[in-house]
């Protein structure tokens, strides 16, 4: 596919972007760079490689540059990233994809843009925001659901799964990873080492970084508030296990003197004078009685019941 940068992305053969003499936008597939990459005269240390794709990145080569995506999937961050390569110049930029991920991107983007001044600078701006634009309302998403975590637990939930605060947190890590990535690349684009881009145009990628600084920092409270969602489903935890242990250790400390009673009274001494008196047994009924009503009285006064 093969566009030119107009008011909006207008789709043209792959000879016109050469006669044209404007900015264009390219998505080859991996064979088709390998036949074409000469036509568009740029000066590459080094062939991108899809198969070597493992994060986001820019790199300065002597007359060109170029770089790489790698975009996780916001449905299921447990799939494999969509990954592709790029190369660009000040004519425009060519990417190498065979995920199919850069035509999706540049597809909404020619169904939703138009721009009164057309240039590469401000296409890059909406290509790496289309990346990015429903992050805000995920973020929101994962905080409505800790906050309903947090209230279950606060209303002693009892089968609140640690298991989910713990797969948001894997899913906050990997945003927040691609988001560095995500920087770093803009902070590529805004440093413009080789001139490519017009000094009037970096205002875009300084707006670019301005959001992905947000979006971090979002991403940053969220991972700490998993943090702290899981510190306080464990007190909890341990609040009961204490409460539990306590009942216990009320229950033991009740029927101590009854053991005690009972030991002194197996004993079967022969000259035990209770053991020949008519009310020994129900004497000692009593007094059972009485230490388990005073103790129960006694650790409620204590408020240790």
């Amino acid at each position: 596919m093969f566009f030119l940068i107009e008011g909006f992305l207008k789709e043209v053969g792959r000879g016109e972007i050469n006669d044209s003499g404007k900015q264009y936008v390219s998505v080859l597939s991996c064979e088709e760079w390998k036949r074409w990459r000469d036509s568009f005269d740029m000066g590459i240390d080094m062939d991108p490689d899809i198969s070597e794709i493992y994060t986001t990145k820019a790199e300065v080569n002597y007359d060109s540059l170029t770089g790489s995506f790698s975009i996780p999937d916001r449905e299921d961050f447990s799939r494999e990233d969509s990954k592709f390569a790029f190369a660009l110049d000040e004519k425009g930029i060519v990417f190498i994809d065979d995920s199919g991920k850069a035509e999706e991107i540049i597809r909404s983007i020619q169904r939703t843009k138009r721009w009164k001044l057309p240039s590469l600078e401000r296409f890059l701006y909406d290509f790496l925001d289309q990346i990015i634009k429903d992050d805000l309302r995920l973020m929101e998403k994962y905080e409505r659901e800790l906050d309903a975590m947090e209230q279950k637990i606060l209303e002693g939930e009892e089968s609140l799964s640690s298991g989910r605060v713990n797969h948001i947190r894997s899913d906050i890590r990997d945003l927040r990873i691609h988001y560095e990535q995500l920087m770093d690349l803009g902070q590529e684009f805004e440093e413009n080492e080789n001139g490519f881009f017009r000094q009037e145009n970096l205002r875009y990628f300084r707006l670019f970084l301005n959001r992905m600084a947000r979006l971090h920092d979002t991403s940053t409270f969220l991972r700490d508030y998993t943090v702290q969602l899981r510190d306080l489903y464990k007190a909890h935890l341990d609040i009961k296990q204490n409460r539990i242990m306590t009942v216990l250790t009320v229950v033991t400390t009740i029927f101590l003197p009854l053991t005690l009673i009972v030991g002194w009274y197996g004993m079967n001494f022969r000259y035990m004078p209770e053991l020949e008196w008519r009310w020994g047994y129900p004497v000692i009924i009593g007094i059972s009685i009485t230490i388990v009503i005073g103790s129960l009285l006694f650790f409620k006064k204590k408020k240790w019941l």
